[in-house]
């Protein structure tokens, strides 16, 4: 009798390739049938039925049909959506979204317009379960677009962290695929015309800047140095280094079957687009950038309490990440009482290893320890890559004990290009394709190997890759029976909350047996358990840059460095951070809930299809879709879900 373990791994191809080094913007219908309440069986009948669409009323195709017609809609009014899906028939592959505040404005009024249709059209009480997750989903996406509208302006338009320039050469570089001669004309047609997109971003620094809206002044420094590596090198330039478009284009268009002078007339034609139109919008908003710099060290860093109506900003961007109809101050106790806990667990791990000192030692020690870090230089590089996939490789030998399917797209593992290292996170997750051309790729920023420690870097690996970001998103673009929003979209504490578990998930499933690497583990999850403290403390409680430097300090492991890093993150993108401890806290809730309602019944494999094998969703709905699967199990039927 085969396996269910067997039957996954004879669906899955699964490849880890060595890439040479190469965002901006940021699930089918589940059945559980169980026939009598032995996890074997379950597992074995939902094998079967996991692959069968829900059944779909009338109501519910009515619906579908609404959602993904505004989906479809969305993705014809942005090109990089577009580039991101790999879609090149869509038309617009030689052009850029709007991003101009008239465009956000008829974009507002779009959004108001599908809520009012959603809930004018549509009986709700008419629908499937699984089409009232739908339901839900709209609604909550379209508010949460209308309400984030009235604080447009306290949104920085360009930022160390969030990658907006960086974004827009990634499209080009990463989603723009060059087939033919006329996706090549695209491409240039795309490089000329970031000039328009710059000179918007330069007005928009400039009409926020006069109503006070700045981005603190650390900010600065990294976002010229970019915009300047991005607007230098050959042939822009006499330098030492090549344009990382130019280097793309000539690597894309070689592969092409062009005449002598189809080639060339091709290079003539993106260098002279690098040249005028490229440099001079880079060099227009590098003037602007300069000139709010000493306006901005005049402003000092303050968190967006600062900013027109900052304290209700703030609630929408806690609303926005999380989810949860949640305070400030309630989160900043949350974290408070879980530093608390894992310290503790530290303490284990310090006697176990019999270290003499304190925490605070220990602290010190993990630091300044020459074993827990990767050599500085090529060779300890590409060591950590070899790592990060041998990690990745080892994992998927366990994964059929653990999950009923595993994502079909493959994984990549690659160094974030040095060009844009300065404007980027540690590591990163970029889904696959829409076709799954594209695998999804775990992208580690190995700009300074002191900043990544060996005995996190699993941690990392499972976050980003598998049973993390790979696992739950490509896992939801492969549900064909679901509505394309639900597969496509994202919510912060689904999505991190997700990765964090699965950091917690693989100590289960037999790895970090070394006591240190289990250290590891825990100072990630206090990493992010202290982000509730500090972020909340910067744009409630008005603490200082210094002050949150002072306490990741004397709270975690990590190294100064770092820490000025994930600070200066939390100042230009507010609660952000709040989405990963708030969204793994309610996944184990709602493990823990279903452990305890079904006892030996409860099976693991099950509980992971009922969390990510429907597609993200907010938090509360996904309580709903648990307490459906925990009813399912404990009544020994089958539910539509």
């Amino acid at each position: 009798m085969t396996s269910i373990k067997d039957k996954i791994h004879s669906v899955v191809e699964y490849r880890i390739c060595a890439i040479a080094p190469i965002h901006l913007f940021k699930a089918a219908s589940l059945v559980f049938a169980l026939a009598t309440f032995s996890p074997e069986a379950a597992a074995a009948n939902a094998t079967e039925i996991l692959e069968k669409p829900g059944v779909e009323n009338n109501e519910d195709a009515r619906l579908n049909a609404f959602v993904d017609s505004v989906f479809e809609r969305d993705v014809r009014e942005s090109p990089i959506r577009q580039s991101y899906l790999g879609r090149k028939a869509a038309g617009g592959i030689g052009k850029w979204d709007n991003f101009s505040d008239a465009h956000a404005k008829k974009q507002f009024k779009k959004r108001s317009a599908d809520l009012r249709k959603l809930r004018a059209k549509f009986d709700r009480d008419a629908l499937s379960d699984d089409g009232r997750i739908s339901y839900d989903l709209f609604e909550f996406n379209a508010q949460s677009s209308i309400d984030a509208y009235q604080f447009r302006q306290n949104f920085y338009v360009v930022d160390q962290f969030n990658g907006q320039l960086s974004g827009l050469l990634t499209v080009l570089q990463n989603n723009h695929a060059i087939d033919n001669i006329d996706d090549a004309k695209a491409y240039i047609k795309r490089v000329a015309g970031l000039e328009d997109v710059l000179k918007t971003f330069a007005a928009q620094l400039r009409h926020r800047a006069a109503e006070g809206i700045i981005a603190p002044a650390f900010a600065f420094p990294a976002v010229i140095a970019d915009a300047r590596t991005m607007a230098g090198g050959s042939p822009l330039e006499v330098g030492d280094y090549e344009n990382p478009l130019y280097t793309d284009f000539l690597k894309k268009t070689a592969q092409l079957d062009l005449s002598d002078g189809e080639r060339q007339t091709l290079i003539a034609e993106i260098e002279d687009a690098l040249r005028g139109p490229y440099r001079d919008g880079f060099q227009l908003l590098i003037a602007e950038l300069e000139r709010l710099e000493p306006l901005a060290a005049n402003n000092g860093d303050k968190g967006v309490w600062s900013l027109p109506h900052g304290g209700a900003y703030y609630q929408n961007r806690i609303r926005a990440q999380t989810t949860l109809d949640i305070t400030a101050h309630e989160i900043h106790q949350i974290g408070l009482a879980d530093i608390e806990r894992i310290h503790a667990e530290m303490r284990e791990i310090i006697n176990e290893v019999e270290f003499e000192g304190d925490l605070q030692d220990f602290f010190e020690f993990i630091r300044n320890d020459p074993n827990n870090y990767y050599e500085n230089s090529n060779a300890g590089r590409e060591r950590f890559l070899d790592d990060a996939r041998f990690l990745i490789a080892d994992i998927y030998k366990v994964v059929g004990d653990y999950f009923q399917r595993i994502p079909k797209a493959d994984l990549e593992v690659r160094r974030v290009e040095p060009w844009r290292e300065n404007s980027t996170s540690i590591a990163f997750y970029n889904r696959p394709s829409e076709d799954g051309t594209r695998p999804g790729i775990y992208y580690a920023n190995l700009a300074d190997m002191r900043s990544v420690q060996k005995y996190v870097f699993s941690a990392i690996t499972y976050h980003e890759s598998a049973p993390g970001h790979h696992f739950q998103i490509a896992m939801a673009q492969e549900l064909p029976a679901l509505p394309k929003f639900r597969r496509f979209g994202g919510y912060g504490a689904f999505t991190e909350g997700w990765a964090l578990y699965a950091e917690k998930l693989a100590k289960e499933m037999g790895f970090y047996s070394d006591p240190y690497h289990n250290f590891g583990r825990l100072q990630n999850e206090l990493w992010r358990s202290v982000r509730l403290v500090v972020d909340t403390g910067i744009h409630e409680k008005r603490w200082t840059r210094e002050q949150s430097i002072q306490y990741f300090l004397l709270n975690t492991p990590l190294s100064e460095g770092d820490i000025v890093t994930e600070v200066e993150r939390f100042f230009v993108n507010p609660a952000q951070a709040l989405s990963y401890k708030m969204g793994m806290m309610k996944i184990l809730e709602l493990r823990e809930k279903a452990k305890s309602a079904l006892g030996d019944a409860f099976d693991i494999r099950l509980f992971h299809d009922a969390v990510i094998g429907a597609g993200p969703m907010p938090l509360s709905v996904l309580e709903r879709r648990v307490d459906g699967y925990i009813e399912a199990a404990s009544s020994n039927y089958s539910i539509e879900d």
